[in-house]
């Protein structure tokens, strides 16, 4: 037994991030179920298209209107307090919500609040949960430690939350939210076990939170691999965001597969992650940052390449399984590299940007997608994300030269000479 918590969580990481692990493991979880439940409770409610399409809005639109004032907060206030403040809030929302159900007082109206508050609620938890573990671990192992939080996410959001939602749907509507909101509460409770280090960020002068902003945004911009990252990431996802807005009638009509279609090859491409999380730490030993994240442009392009041209179901799925692992691969190479580059009293608000870039590009990109598909067919928008990504490749390749960033941030102490922080390696870490 402790052979395999080594494995999976070695104990260079320390106790503190295994407490910020499980607490995020626990939390994935919850927000699984209600990825399945939440749209469940909302289409039994109304059969109304537009108000059906309101709840996906609300989940969309609090990063983009919340996430830099989210990042400003997380650099001037404690951030697992923040955490616990935000995910506390989201257990009361829940609790709030459930009481309606059990009374028979639920609407749509307030259906569609609390999807909202619980959307508001998260940016400000994620924001600065990311925050916490380059403070945590050595700089050297962010690597791992970020791979086991993407696995969680992969295992627990992804592929088991959304089919343990339904069926906890389908035994009462109510039971997906009572044991969402007791995952939440069990988060809070392990996050607020997490002990961070004195004075992690040093002494921070504080300004107005516009200039706080400001100042975020403005260092993203100077520093060569962040500004890559998030272009990069921004450029990216209207090509994606274009696709993937049309993935249900996609897998309907070209593919043939029905109504199952959708949720088959979500599921599939959750697996390609579970591959990406088992091969992560041999491609990392082996592979420059830089040109994993080149590897990956290649094979997003070629992705939609294939998809547009396939009618084959098997063929399909084996494209969405090997996007499933290079969506992993680049997401935890992506955090990692921003965790290295970014002063620890700049994380919040830099973070909150690359959000900001992540759901612009995908709102953006679904426009088009919805645009395309309505006048050239279902497949027009994967032929759009082809030739967009082709060219984005084309002008982003030498920019990926920035990518490999290996040094600290001049005016970071290392976490390492903190007592809660693991000793440090001199070599890149196993998985």
């Amino acid at each position: 037994m402790r052979r395999i918590s080594e494995t999976v969580v070695p104990a260079r990481l320390g106790k503190p991030f295994r407490w910020l692990l499980a607490s995020s493991w626990t939390t994935n979880l919850g927000d699984g179920i209600a990825v399945a439940a939440g749209p469940l409770l909302v289409a039994s409610l109304t059969s109304d298209p537009f108000l059906v399409s309101m709840a996906a809005l609300l989940g969309w639109a609090p990063p983009l209107v919340f996430g830099l004032w989210a990042g400003a907060l997380t650099d001037r206030l404690n951030r697992r307090t923040l955490v616990v403040v935000a995910d506390g809030s989201r257990a009361v929302i829940l609790a709030g919500l459930v009481a309606t159900m059990a009374t028979g007082t639920i609407s749509v109206g307030v259906a569609l609040a609390a999807v909202g508050l619980l959307a508001t609620a998260e940016v400000f938890a994620d924001n600065s949960t990311q925050t916490l573990t380059p403070t945590l671990v050595h700089r050297d192992d962010l690597v791992v430690a970020n791979a086991r939080l993407q696995t969680g996410f992969i295992t627990m959001n992804q592929l088991a939350g959304p089919s343990v939602g339904a069926v906890l749907f389908a035994v009462g509507r109510t039971w997906p939210f009572v044991t969402q909101a007791v995952l939440v509460t069990a988060g809070v409770l392990l996050i607020a076990r997490v002990r961070l280090p004195v004075n992690e960020r040093g002494d921070v002068v504080r300004h107005s939170v516009l200039r706080d902003v400001i100042e975020g945004v403005r260092w993203t911009m100077r520093h060569a691999a962040v500004r890559t990252l998030v272009l990069t990431i921004l450029i990216f996802n209207f090509t994606f965001g274009a696709a993937w807005s049309v993935l249900v009638l996609y897998t309907q009509r070209q593919l043939g597969m029905g109504d199952i279609g959708y949720g088959v090859m979500t599921t599939v491409g959750a697996l390609g992650g579970l591959l990406g999380t088992a091969l992560y730490g041999w491609i990392t030993r082996r592979v420059s940052l830089g040109n994993v994240m080149r590897a990956g442009l290649i094979l997003e392009t070629l992705t939609h390449l294939g998809l547009a041209l396939t009618r084959s179901p098997v063929v399909a799925g084996v494209i969405f399984f090997l996007f499933g692992a290079h969506a992993f691969i680049w997401g935890t190479t992506s955090i990692t590299i921003r965790q290295r580059a970014v002063p620890s009293h700049l994380q919040g608000r830099v973070g909150s940007v690359n959000g900001i870039c992540v759901y612009g590009g995908l709102v953006v990109g679904s426009a088009i997608g919805g645009v395309l598909a309505t006048h050239w067919g279902v497949t027009a928008p994967f032929w759009f994300g082809f030739g967009g990504s082709l060219v984005f490749v084309l002008l982003l390749w030498r920019e990926m030269r920035h990518i490999a960033h290996d040094a600290p941030p001049p005016d970071e102490a290392d976490p390492v000479t903190t007592p809660t922080a693991p000793s440090p390696v001199d070599h890149a870490p196993p998985a």
